[in-house]
């Protein structure tokens, strides 16, 4: 198979398909290094929760470190989860189209070798969640047990997006974990909050697989909701705003940390105002898009830590 023929359909052009070694290319579509997209998704609600808890300590110190350790953590224990579900989905991602270009279901690499990886890229992140405190250590191997469950999800039920929720959310609780050594009220809102996000905007996602979803008989909230996404989305962007500022509050942030929340919000409402679910190029875009939502939450979160702690 020619190098132009094992690219994914959604995915060209990159780093992956022009620098990265032959050998290794396979190995880094399995872990989406070609769609970082899903990792700095992954992301956010751990830089939110951590900002969030070094303000409420007033102490910023450890704050870089902990940035930079959940940077390495979500990358590679999303690429881990990926793989996970290119394992469990290698039949059904080999009738759409726009999977049936992934390694496993075109070959470029078999489970064993799949597993393998996997199994090294979950080594790489345990080693980063042993330099936190026992409390956080616990904390994230629980998670392992919703990604493990998750690719399943989508043949049983209609609601698949609230198990990613629950784990692309679960940084919003490490950061408390890391902190302060708990989980409290603060960071269990500041979870419900990113869930709602994370609902909304893999419904966008789901939307384009709609169709083929409903060949094959996989479910979605995109096919569940249809016609009603965007009251839907209203209904999900509104409540994730409404949880992330209950978070804050109890937080008792400053005046950053309100602004990174109203741009967030705004971000979102032209989500949904931008919307054709028909438009599946659009539909991309829109989904990628909530990496800069993310980050101007994070960027205010962040500004007020290092204020209170001055």
């Amino acid at each position: 198979m020619s190098d132009a023929s094992a690219r994914v359909a959604d995915s060209t052009g990159n780093w992956v398909d022009t620098l990265a070694p032959p050998w290794a290319r396979p190995y880094l579509r399995l872990s989406r290094f070609d769609r970082p997209i899903g990792s700095w998704l992954l992301l956010m609600p751990c830089w939110w929760s951590a900002a969030l808890a070094a303000g409420i300590a007033h102490d910023s110190g450890r704050l870089p470190l902990t940035i930079v350790l959940f940077f390495i953590g979500a990358f590679v224990m999303r690429g881990a989860g990926c793989t996970w579900n290119d394992i469990t989905d290698r039949d059904l991602d080999d009738k759409v189209e726009r999977t049936r270009s992934r390694p496993l279901p075109s070959g470029q690499v078999t489970t064993k070798q799949a597993l393998a990886f996997m199994v090294a890229q979950a080594l790489i992140g345990l080693v980063v969640l042993l330099q936190f405190n026992r409390f956080a250590v616990l904390t994230g191997i629980a998670s392992l047990l919703i990604v493990a469950i998750y690719p399943f999800m989508k043949r049983i039920t209609w609601w698949p997006q609230i198990v990613l929720g629950l784990a692309f959310s679960w940084g919003a609780l490490m950061g408390f974990a890391v902190t302060f050594g708990r989980i409290d009220v603060t960071a269990l809102v500041l979870y419900g909050g990113s869930i709602a996000w994370v609902i909304g905007y893999d419904t966008i996602y789901a939307h384009q697989d709609a169709e083929d979803d409903a060949l094959i008989g996989i479910k979605s909230t995109a096919r569940l909701f249809g016609a009603h996404t965007h009251q839907a989305l209203v209904l999900f962007y509104g409540l994730a705003v409404v949880l992330i500022g209950v978070a804050l509050a109890s937080g008792d942030v400053r005046w950053p940390a309100w602004l990174g929340l109203a741009a967030f919000a705004a971000h979102l409402a032209s989500q949904i105002v931008r919307l054709r679910i028909d438009d599946p190029a659009l539909c991309l875009r829109l989904f990628k898009s909530n990496r800069d939502a993310g980050l101007l939450l994070f960027a205010g979160l962040l500004a007020d830590a290092v204020m209170r702690a001055a």
